[in-house]
């Protein structure tokens, strides 16, 4: 039977009985946050499938992270990068990150889910710190003749309220916040990146950022590359790349044939909207 099977494998063409290595490519461009289904954001719920997907690829030999991330929620950050991890320890798949523009705060923190890190030398990379932005309405609405009524049941429900003036007591709070968030960030970046950090952690974890060859001095990356060419030197020329997108579902066939809005899909595409202004404005903080 086995030399059956011997002699009818040796009928099959070449690409059939010795196939390529094949490496999952999963692409996670965009911001990082909750969003909807009419926002480019990156979060959890939107990636689960496609993250599985890309670990469940028949035949794969490595997953690649194509990051393009300037970050933003920690929360969702966190939870797609410890979903990677799982998924490669439940595999035993290796995972290259590869960093085109930038992989900076949470974008960066997602890349920590590979085992090697390697980027564009135009890239940045870093920004291991957390940041919280508002306004003040206070006076504007004071100047306006505009009294504002809230009531509430809990005295911290009104925490930084952007209609009242700041209270020194609420600044602090949101500052112990940003320093649990932070030493959680501090604690991800040493576990992933154990043996490999060369600077002062005073800088490394200022929330600076930095082009590739400095970040890989710091040993916050491994090396310069590129997807095609990393997986080219590591599985050979004849290396195959899967791309794992995002499915099209039926909302969004609809929109393709012209359908009228509902309007919780309004609502949804507002805030799409608003998102990816949220979005230039976080990448305008790297010159992008």
């Amino acid at each position: 039977m086995k030399r059956s099977l011997g002699r009818i494998r040796q009928l099959l063409p070449e690409k059939w009985r010795h196939p390529a290595p094949l490496v999952a490519v999963l692409p996670l461009s965009g911001t990082i946050g909750t969003g909807s289904r009419f926002s480019s954001s990156l979060n959890m719920t939107k990636l689960d499938k496609q993250i599985e997907s890309a670990f469940a690829l028949k035949g794969a030999k490595a997953v690649a992270l194509v990051i393009n991330s300037p970050g933003g929620s920690p929360a969702q950050s966190h939870l797609i990068m410890r979903r990677i991890r799982a998924l490669a320890a439940e595999k035993k798949l290796p995972v290259f990150a590869f960093v085109e523009d930038v992989a900076a705060s949470g974008g960066y923190m997602i890349a920590c889910a590979a085992d090697e890190i390697i980027a564009d030398p135009a890239s940045i990379l870093g920004s291991i710190g957390v940041v919280s932005a508002s306004f003040g309405f206070d006076k504007l609405i004071e100047k306006i003749g505009v009294e504002r009524r809230v009531y509430t049941a809990g005295r911290s429900k009104t925490l930084l309220d952007p209609f009242r003036p700041e209270k020194p007591e609420d600044v602090e709070r949101l500052a112990a916040l940003q320093r649990e968030i932070h030493d959680m960030f501090i604690a991800l970046v040493k576990e992933r990146r154990a043996g490999k950090l060369k600077g002062e952690e005073e800088l490394l974890f200022s929330g600076e950022f930095w082009l590739a060859p400095r970040a890989i001095e710091l040993g916050l990356a491994d090396a310069v590359g590129d997807v095609r060419s990393t997986m080219r030197e590591r599985f050979g020329e004849k290396v195959r790349f899967k791309t794992i997108v995002e499915p099209r579902g039926l909302l969004g066939r609809r929109l393709g044939l012209g359908a009228r809005l509902s309007a919780a899909e309004s609502e949804q595409m507002t805030e799409g909207v608003l998102a990816a202004l949220e979005g230039r404005a976080i990448r305008a903080r790297f010159g992008l």
